[in-house]
């Protein structure tokens, strides 16, 4: 960028309002004064920027932790900007080493090609469809061939992607780094060139790749991009990412029951990340909540509020008013007036160890057994996964139609 873009794009009332809209609740924005000006020369000139984010087609389904870099999208595209979701399917098939101590196995094409089926479908929930552009990697990458992998491998050096951690910390340990894995932050980054972002969304583990697109587009004499990284969601355990392996998630394509009833199962302090995070609320709104709450609204009213707009989100107003129905309903009519009140240790706690130790079930196997045959409810939403981990806080557990008890776990 020169000088001369400072002056004769101004940072306007409207420019600072973008600015600042796109800082909401991201971990870093690289480099934040590039991405200004990018903001001004937009508003000066009319022609939308081009913001990038590539998923790798690698799992049929989504979370909501996966959602908080299609909400900044999602930001982004309501200023008027161009998005660009990128399906990695040519990446896909070499597998991102990114955050793991060894690589990971790439799926078939026809793995992939079902993956992509869906992704998009689920992410269109989030973006808005008609104004989003679908690109597949493939376009560009199966024509660069033996000639082009070679003068692209050129623009890097073995030593600068050995700064990369996961590269770093394998060499160091002695485990083996396949040579193609190099090619993965490589491609990644020669995705910004072949659609020429301005700006490229990822998660903080994303980092290395982001800049390495920024990278090469300087060596193809390109105006380099601006990177976005975004914190990663914590789960409903209040611990840990948010993840399918740990059972502390909420997948988009859960019944509208069941995503408000989860929703409404997080800790009160953690509800206030997921606002940041998750909600389409300004961030004024949000801290005018908080401070109703700070002067004695209930917040479990404010999470109520959250559950019902994540659900309508996914599914619709009227779905989502049927669950926070159908949750109250059950959580009134089907609690005796005196059960047992429990004070428990060990948060995050799975379910089954909780069952058990609340007396609910003879042992972990069993309370697995009851959970498999939607005989387990936690505060009145049926629990459909053993591998369910729950946070501090109160809960009420019921087994079976007459098996209750009200327990209040700590960490």
């Amino acid at each position: 960028m020169t000088q001369a873009a400072v002056t004769t794009f101004p940072l306007t009332d409207a420019v600072q309002e973008a600015l600042a809209i796109s800082l909401r609740g991201v971990d870093e924005l690289l480099p934040q004064e590039d991405w200004a000006r990018k903001l001004a020369r937009a508003e000066a000139s009319g022609q939308p920027l081009r913001i990038k984010l590539g998923l790798d087609p690698t799992a049929p389904d989504i979370h909501l932790g996966h959602t908080v870099v299609l909400n900044k999208m999602r930001q982004l595209q309501d200023l008027g900007h161009q998005v660009i979701f990128l399906i990695g399917d040519f990446t896909t098939l070499i597998g991102d080493p990114s955050g793991r101590n060894s690589t990971r196995p790439p799926l078939t094409a026809e793995q992939i090609q079902a993956n992509a089926q869906t992704y998009y479908t689920q992410a269109a929930k989030v973006l808005d469809p008609a104004r989003t552009e679908i690109r597949y990697n493939s376009e560009w990458s199966d024509q660069l061939g033996a000639r082009g992998m070679i003068e692209l491998a050129a623009k890097y050096t073995v030593a600068r992607m050995m700064e990369r951690n996961d590269f770093h910390q394998r060499f160091t340990q002695g485990s083996s780094i396949s040579l193609h894995e190099f090619l993965y932050p490589l491609l990644q980054g020669y995705d910004s060139v072949a659609l020429r972002s301005d700006l490229e969304l990822g998660g903080t583990d994303q980092k290395f790749n982001l800049l390495m697109g920024r990278h090469l587009q300087q060596e193809y004499g390109q105006e380099p991009q601006c990177v976005l990284t975004m914190p990663l969601l914590v789960g409903l355990d209040g611990v840990e990412k948010m993840s399918k392996s740990k059972g502390n998630y909420i997948g988009i394509t859960e019944d509208a029951n069941t995503m408000f009833a989860k929703v409404l199962s997080i800790s009160d302090e953690l509800m206030w990340d997921w606002y940041t995070l998750l909600s389409f609320k300004s961030l004024a709104e949000i801290a005018a909540l908080r401070q109703e709450v700070q002067d004695g609204r209930n917040p479990k009213e404010a999470k109520v509020l959250l559950a019902r707009e994540i659900t309508t989100r996914f599914h619709s107003a009227q779905a989502a008013e049927a669950a926070e129905a159908d949750f109250h309903h059950r959580s009134r009519g089907g609690i005796p007036d005196e059960i047992p009140e429990l004070q428990l240790s060990g948060a995050p706690l799975g379910i089954g160890a909780l069952l058990r130790q609340a007396g609910l079930a003879p042992s972990t196997s069993e309370a697995n057994r009851l959970i498999d045959g939607g005989g387990v409810r936690v505060d009145g939403a049926v629990v459909g996964d053993r591998g369910l981990r729950l946070g501090a806080g109160s809960y009420v557990l019921q087994v079976g139609k007459r098996k209750f008890a009200r327990v209040q776990l700590a960490g």
